[in-house]
């Protein structure tokens, strides 16, 4: 095996690791040559290290709620679509604005396959937003939000609207649970994490920087508040404050395991026969330094050596007898 079959192999190996969960993988074009499978599987990491190193911008992908009823659904048409003022487009790319056409949309979800109540017991939709920093532009994340709608959200009804009134700009999407073949959507932690994925190869297409790396792998510790906290906060409604950081076994595990995938990847760069994979051993290097989780272990252990301070002598009690006739007493 030559070094750089050796490092492109500890790219695949750890780097799946760090980048893809378990039902995702890296895309590659079919080969029948396994190093050259290796070689296009490692081309395709690189590339996500080099964004991550060079911290480009994180997509955000949530799901902020559902509707359990028709009504609560056509409620959340009306505020999306600011009571019809901003264009509503659904799944056949037919845009409308306007009261009417939120009355012609609820009555299409509601007799659209299995009749949504106008209040219910279960979830009949669901909220997900798909948002970017400020200086995106807004037009290209709205075409990469309808792409990946017709990947994700295939065979379901949805309507999309499109906010740049704020200070990022991101798309309201609204899912039918139920989808044309009976199925109904039922978004896990797995899931978030591919649309995060697919938001972001989207928004790449459309010629934006993005990114989906999973906070373990990037050494973050911040906690996101649940929207309901949020608006609870808001209104003075929240009655216990969430941890701004997150701490326990399972925070700590995950992130040491990433911590241990950069540091192979660093390995095999750093002994690589090529300057650019040097060069980049040097800026993981630098970047998993500057991590949150790694400067807490580097403040935790300082803590740990930092010699005790020697507790103080402790005086004798004074000889209350001799104290007492003494001046300093008297004052």
């Amino acid at each position: 095996m030559t070094s750089a079959q050796h490092v492109d192999g500890v790219l695949v190996q750890w780097g799946e690791r760090l980048f893809y969960p378990s039902n995702r993988i890296v895309k590659a074009a079919s080969t029948p040559r396994l190093d050259a499978l290796n070689r296009r599987k490692a081309a395709v990491i690189r590339k996500r290290i080099e964004a991550v190193v060079r911290r480009a911008p994180q997509v955000m992908v949530k799901v902020t709620g559902g509707g359990r009823g028709m009504a609560a659904i056509a409620a959340h048409f009306r505020y999306i679509s600011k009571n019809g003022r901003l264009n509503i487009e659904d799944d056949r790319e037919v845009v409308r604005n306007g009261k009417e056409a939120l009355h012609d949309l609820a009555d299409q979800w509601r007799f659209g396959g299995s009749l949504i109540p106008e209040e219910g017991h279960r979830r009949e939709a669901f909220n997900i937003m798909l948002s970017m920093p400020a200086d995106t532009d807004a037009r290209l994340l709205q075409n990469a939000a309808r792409e990946f709608a017709k990947v994700e959200l295939a065979g379901h009804r949805y309507v999309m609207v499109l906010h740049e009134h704020q200070a990022n700009p991101h798309v309201h999407l609204s899912v039918r649970a139920e989808g044309s073949s009976g199925k109904r959507l039922n978004p896990r932690k797995s899931d978030l994490h591919r649309w995060r994925e697919t938001f972001a190869e989207k928004l790449r297409g459309w010629g934006i920087e993005a990114e989906a790396t999973r906070q373990a792998s990037r050494g973050e510790s911040r906690n996101f508040e649940p929207l309901w906290r949020v608006k609870a906060k808001e209104d003075g409604r929240l009655r216990s404050a969430t941890a701004p950081t997150k701490v326990g076994p399972a925070y700590r595990d995950s992130r040491s395991q990433a911590m241990a995938g950069w540091a192979h990847i660093m390995k095999a760069l750093a002994g690589s026969e090529a300057a650019d994979d040097r060069k980049l051993a040097a800026q993981i290097a630098g970047f998993v330094k500057g991590t949150p989780f790694l400067q807490e272990q580097i403040k935790d252990r300082a803590r740990e050596v930092q010699p005790a301070r020697p507790a103080p002598r402790q005086q004798s009690a004074p000889d209350l007898k001799v104290a007492r006739a003494g001046p300093d007493f008297s004052r």
